[in-house]
C-alpha cells in the first residue's frame, strides 16, 4: 500500500482520542465497543490497520499532530471543519516555534530557539516531522508523536522500535515555564487538538473528555507534581502559568516557584492576549472541560462527510480510501 493511501485509511484511527488515559484518567467507560481492558490506540490501530504495529500506531499519531501543528492538510478529513493549527496567525502561538523570543527552557536559562529548522510545514504535509533528523523540529515534533502515543496506550511502543518510546522531558512546565503561557492561549492550543479530532469525525462527547483531561492536566496553574506517562516520577506539569490561568485545587504554588530562577512567581503579565482572533472563531467550547457542547469554528455542514459516529467510522474511512483508488 502506498504511504499517502496507508495514512488515509489511519485516519480512523485518530477517534481513538475518546477517553485518553493519563495522568490518573480512566479508560474503563471503553466508548465506541472498545472493551475496558484495551487501549484506545491499540484498539482503533487494530480496527483499521487490521493488525497492531509500532508502524501502524505511529501513523495514527503523525496524522492527528501534524494536523494539530499545521491545520487541515488530509485529503480524507472533513474539510468543512476549520482547523487553523498552532502555526497560524490567529492563535499567537507561533512566536513560540520561530525563536523570535527567549522562551525555551535551555539549563534553566531562556534562550530563543527556532523550533521550524526542519522545513517548517512541508515535512508534515508529507506525513513526515522534519526534513532530517537532527534538527529542533524533528525533536519536537516526534516527542509530540511519542507523548501522545504513551497517553493513548500505544503497547508497542518501544525503544529502538519504529514506534520508539517517549524519551523528552517529562515535566511540561520545566519544557514551558519561560513562556508564560496564559489561558487563552491554551485554549487556543486545546481547541486546535478538538477541532483535529472533530476533523476526523470523532463524537463530540469524546471530544469533551479529551478537552477536560487537558485542562484538568495542564490548563491549571500550582498544579500538584503528577508522573506525564506510566512509569515516569511525580514532576510539575502545569503549562498555563499566567495570573490569568485558574488555579488548581490543591495548589503546589510554592514548588514552582522555588522551580523558576530566583525562586520568582509563576504568573507572567495577565495583559498578554494570544491573537485577534483565538478567543473568536477559533476556540471551542470544549475548553470548558465538560460542557458538553460542539466545539466553534466549524462551517454549515461540519456533521457531513466523515462526521460518523465512532461505530461507522471505519467503514466510512474505507469508502474515502477506495475512491482515491480510482
Amino acid at each position: 500500500m502506498k504511504p499517502t493511501l496507508k495514512a488515509t485509511v489511519a485516519i480512523g484511527c485518530l477517534i481513538a482520542f475518546a477517553g485518553t488515559p493519563a495522568l490518573g484518567q480512566s479508560t474503563s467507560s471503553g466508548g465506541a465497543g472498545r472493551p475496558a481492558n484495551q487501549t484506545i490506540c491499540d484498539y482503533y490501530t487494530q480496527a483499521v490497520f487490521g493488525n497492531i504495529t509500532a508502524e501502524n500506531e505511529l501513523t495514527l499519531l503523525t496524522l492527528l499532530v501534524n494536523t494539530v501543528v499545521i491545520g487541515n492538510y488530509s485529503p480524507a478529513a472533513n474539510q468543512s471543519v476549520l482547523v487553523p493549527g498552532i502555526l497560524s496567525s490567529s492563535g499567537g502561538l507561533a512566536k513560540y516555534f520561530t525563536g523570535a523570543d527567549k522562551t525555551t527552557n535551555r539549563n534553566n536559562v531562556p534562550t530563543a530557539v527556532n523550533f521550524l529548522d526542519g522545513g517548517g510545514a512541508a515535512p508534515l504535509l508529507n506525513n513526515t516531522p522534519a526534513m532530517d533528523t537532527k534538527s529542533n523540529q524533528y525533536i519536537l515534533i516526534s516527542h509530540l508523536y511519542t507523548g501522545f502515543g504513551a497517553l493513548l496506550g500505544c503497547s508497542v511502543q518501544a525503544s529502538g522500535a519504529a514506534f520508539p518510546t517517549y524519551e523528552g522531558v517529562t515535566s511540561m512546565f520545566e519544557v514551558h515555564k519561560f513562556m508564560r503561557l496564559n489561558k487563552t492561549e491554551m485554549d487556543f492550543f486545546i481547541t486546535q487538538v478538538a477541532l483535529a479530532a472533530q476533523s476526523f469525525g470523532v463524537a463530540d462527547s469524546d471530544i469533551t473528555v479529551v478537552g477536560g483531561l487537558l485542562n484538568s492536566a495542564f490548563n491549571q496553574k500550582c498544579l500538584p507534581a503528577a508522573p506525564l506517562v506510566p512509569g515516569a516520577p511525580n514532576e510539575l506539569q502545569s503549562i498555563c502559568t499566567d495570573d490569568s490561568c485558574p488555579t488548581a485545587p490543591n495548589a503546589s504554588c510554592a514548588a514552582y516557584a522555588a522551580a523558576l530562577p530566583g525562586g520568582s512567581s509563576t504568573s507572567g503579565a495577565s495583559t498578554r492576549t494570544a491573537g485577534p482572533s483565538a478567543s473568536a472563531s477559533a476556540t471551542a467550547s470544549v475548553t470548558a472541560g465538560a460542557s458538553g457542547s460542539t466545539p466553534t469554528g466549524t462551517k454549515p455542514g461540519a456533521a457531513g462527510m466523515l462526521k460518523v459516529g465512532a461505530g461507522a467510522f471505519v467503514p466510512a474511512v474505507a469508502v474515502v480510501l477506495a475512491a482515491m483508488m480510482m
